[in-house]
């Protein structure tokens, strides 16, 4: 039997998990001004343009087993001119660029200061031939510098036959072709997973547990063959219960008959089994599972493993519970929190360059209230606002119903009048209904009338 190797992804529960408590609730971005201020309506506009709550969602995933992420700010078509301007117009975009293609350039001073960054994507002009060359641009303070490269493979990985290294050869464009942006950084801002002192390069939240995911699967992969191989087991009998041959010995395979005789008195025919230590293994199975989640800051309360259940626990209870992952959502909050201010703020800048007195608004760094991403107890919060307010209502009758029940303004404002002249009614008065209302033909009876027809 060929042995099969058996792998659980728990790198990706891991990943999955801090991005939901991250953006599973969209943060609220404000410019620390009024609602219908110019510059909230810009900020709105480039987060709901750009769908940026999806973008940072599928960042943190690939942050927390690459290390890094990057996201570049540009002002062009989204199709960039394979669309008439029409269709397709000029624009601000803020797009996730893959980390592999992008290489930053710290000062000499500092490594943790990037001046600039350099994408460079390979691509492929003859697939014959296989001729490849090299795309760079390089994000500077004020400009980006546009180069082009000739390069040649240097190694292919020996299954997938793709380029794994590849060597430069010369420069083809010659002079280099300069685009000054008008904003004083460069577009491309780096966001890492977590950071150490004395480099810019992120800490993935995987490396540190490569040891103990194969420790894993190799104990998965045990428990599996030991089940398979006992899955149907041979039986052993007393001697003499199977045919025999011209010379009296016993005609049997136990590959095909699943049967052995065994000469020895008075034995009963049993199952041959080993048991193979497989509660221990289970045992030992789940101490290195729960010693990744202990590492990888991840309580059992997070995934509803063992007797973790939530039922008749209020959100405070819950969140006491998850403290360590609480903390280490907040840890990577940081990063997101700094990294996506100056992402909007160079946005704006970078439309303001190009759109000029048309843009009349003041670029801001945008204030970010991120959500602990816990489901909401709404009794609790309620109970919390009364003791606080005194018994004061603290949310008006119309949000309730626009809120609870999904009604319009107009819907809210309309069952509002109707709740009002139900309790006129029942005070002994008769209201006038507004013009329109489906109910306003019907006829309305005084209080007092309403007890004589009961006499």
């Amino acid at each position: 039997m060929s042995e099969v190797y058996t792998t659980t992804n728990l790198p990706g529960l891991i990943c999955r998990k801090a991005a939901d408590f991250l953006f599973g609730d969209a943060p609220s971005y404000s410019a620390g001004s009024t609602d219908y201020a110019e510059e909230q309506k810009v900020l709105e506009r480039l987060v709901d343009s750009n769908d940026l709550n999806r973008q940072c969602y599928e960042s943190a995933v690939s942050n927390a087993y690459r290390g890094d992420a990057f996201f570049k700010v540009r002002w062009g078509q989204e199709f960039e001119g394979l669309v008439e301007s029409g269709n397709d117009p000029f624009r601000i975009f803020i797009e996730s660029q893959n980390p592999t293609y992008v290489f930053p350039q710290s000062l000499p001073s500092n490594n943790k200061k990037i001046f600039a960054y350099h994408i460079a994507i390979p691509r492929c002009v003859d697939e014959i031939n296989r001729v490849y060359i090299l795309d760079v641009e390089t994000h500077l303070p004020g400009k980006i510098t546009y180069a082009t490269f000739d390069i040649s493979v240097l190694s292919t990985s020996s299954t997938e036959n793709k380029v794994v290294l590849w060597k430069i050869q010369r420069e083809l464009k010659d002079p280099r072709e300069d685009v000054i942006t008008g904003v004083p950084f460069p577009l491309v801002v780096h966001i890492p997973n977590s950071a150490e002192v004395e480099s810019w390069e992120g800490v993935d939240d995987l490396s540190e547990h490569i040891n103990l995911f194969e420790q894993i699967n190799r104990r998965l992969s045990k428990i599996g063959l030991i089940l398979d191989k006992h899955s149907d087991p041979a039986i052993a009998i007393p001697d003499g219960m199977l045919g025999e041959d011209e010379d009296g010995s016993p005609i049997f395979n136990v590959a095909r008959d699943k049967a052995i005789e065994i000469s020895k008195d008075e034995i009963m025919p049993q199952y041959i089994t080993w048991n193979g230590q497989i509660e221990s293994a289970f045992k030992h199975l789940d101490l290195l599972i729960d010693q990744v989640l202990t590492n990888a800051e991840l309580p059992p309360v997070a995934l509803g493993k063992g007797n973790s259940g939530t039922s008749g626990s209020s959100g405070s209870a819950i969140l006491a519970r998850m403290n360590t992952l609480i903390a280490k959502i907040k840890r990577k909050r940081q990063y997101f929190e700094a990294g996506l201010k100056q992402v909007l703020y160079i946005a704006q800048l970078l439309e303001k360059e190009q759109l000029g007195d048309a843009a009349n608004y003041e670029a801001r760094r945008p204030k970010i209230i991120f959500r602990d991403g816990l489901p909401t107890d709404e009794k609790e919060m309620a109970v919390v606002s009364q003791i606080r307010t005194a018994g004061r209502a603290t949310i008006s009758i119309k949000t309730v119903l626009m809120e609870t029940y999904g009604m319009t303004e107009d819907k809210a404002d309309l069952e509002i009048e109707r709740m009002r002249a139900e309790e006129q009614i029942f005070d002994g008065v008769v209201p006038a209904l507004t013009e329109g209302d489906p109910y306003a033909a019907e006829p309305v009876v005084k209080k007092a009338e309403l007890a004589d027809d009961a006499i």
